[in-house]
């Protein structure tokens, strides 16, 4: 489904058994994934939904568990995660999503650490 968020970064959404095919798993394996922090979802439209920003190259964005678990700890939960991910962040120049994909995860890391 295609879908912006309210954010700067536009998305796709994939439902759970969505996120599983491009997986190659089941969807208990993708709600592992969200249990452990790997993933991240939204209710959308009233189906859990996962941007598929959070994947590259068919997985799991390695630097995302991270970020969620910092994201996490600052007390936000995953709506207020996924909404500061495709946010335009001030001192990133861009949106954290978009600096995660290019790799660069310790800039992500302290702008979260900074605003919270």
């Amino acid at each position: 489904m295609a879908d912006e968020t309210s954010a700067s970064y536009p998305t796709d959404w994939l439902t759970l058994p969505d996120a599983a095919e491009l997986l190659g798993t089941g969807i208990s394996g993708v709600r592992r994934l969200l249990e452990d922090s790997a993933l991240v979802s939204s209710k959308r439209d009233g189906v859990q939904r996962i941007p598929s920003a959070f994947f590259l190259d068919g997985e799991p964005l390695s630097s995302l568990r991270g970020t969620i678990i910092a994201l996490s700890d600052a007390g936000l939960d995953a709506d207020e995660s996924i909404d500061w991910l495709f946010e335009i962040e001030q001192t990133l120049g861009n949106a954290p999503i978009e600096s995660l994909r290019a790799g660069r995860k310790s800039e992500v890391r302290r702008a979260a650490r900074v605003i919270f």
